[in-house]
């Protein structure tokens, strides 16, 4: 169990609308006694989690059992994680984060720049001296509008696995099969694909929390 273990979630658009993570995850983590703030900024990517960052697609956040506020354009920005951090005092920080490293409609995976990306805020939660969780990019279907890979996702999922310590790594992709979760454009799910995906998550989380 997560018996009053505060939670900071913090991620890109998998966290930016109801019925997505911000439901399904959050509602799980409290299921099972923790307190839990979560914050979605649509088409983020993680450096922008430290300085305050205009959101490209709109914004949600939630905290407890009150429902998500949205924001929508230019209303939508980060709040640096230090700023967070201090003013929730966390246990643990869940970084939900990947898509938007893929560059899923450029020719090549940059590991350079993912990686200048990883490490701002990988830095960030070393200093605050906060665990931290990061959980990696799921299978969605190829093509799309967002012409989402399962070659390019595996490539960043690799990729995150080496490059996120001090936090731990969950690999979403061993959570589903290929395709298994239907989507509505390549790479966000239907209700049901972000209820498996929170369960599966949560359990992960559970392990690791209680392992320590």
């Amino acid at each position: 169990m997560l018996e009053g273990i505060r939670i900071l979630i913090i991620g890109a658009s998998h966290l930016a609308t109801p019925g997505y993570l911000i439901t399904g995850l959050h509602d799980q983590l409290q299921a099972k006694g923790a307190q839990v703030h979560s914050i979605g900024v649509c088409g983020v990517t993680p450096s922008a989690w430290v300085s305050e960052t205009q959101g490209l697609c709109g914004s949600a956040e939630r905290k407890g059992k009150s429902p998500p506020r949205l924001s929508i354009l230019r209303a939508a920005h980060t709040t640096p994680v230090r700023t967070l951090i201090a003013q929730d005092q966390p246990q643990w920080v869940i970084v939900v984060m990947g898509d938007t490293l893929a560059g899923y409609k450029e020719g090549n995976f940059s590991r350079q720049w993912a990686w200048t990306e990883v490490q701002q805020l990988t830095s960030q939660l070393e200093q605050s001296q906060t665990r931290c969780i990061w959980v990696g990019p799921p299978w969605g279907n190829d093509g799309g509008a967002l012409q989402k890979s399962n070659q390019r996702v595996k490539q960043v999922s690799d990729f995150l696995a080496e490059h996120v310590a001090p936090c731990r790594y969950i690999n979403s992709l061993t959570m589903s099969r290929p395709g298994q979760w239907a989507t509505a454009d390549g790479q966000h799910f239907y209700d049901d694909g972000y209820r498996a995906w929170s369960t599966a998550i949560t359990r992960e989380v559970l392990q690791i929390v209680n392992s320590r």
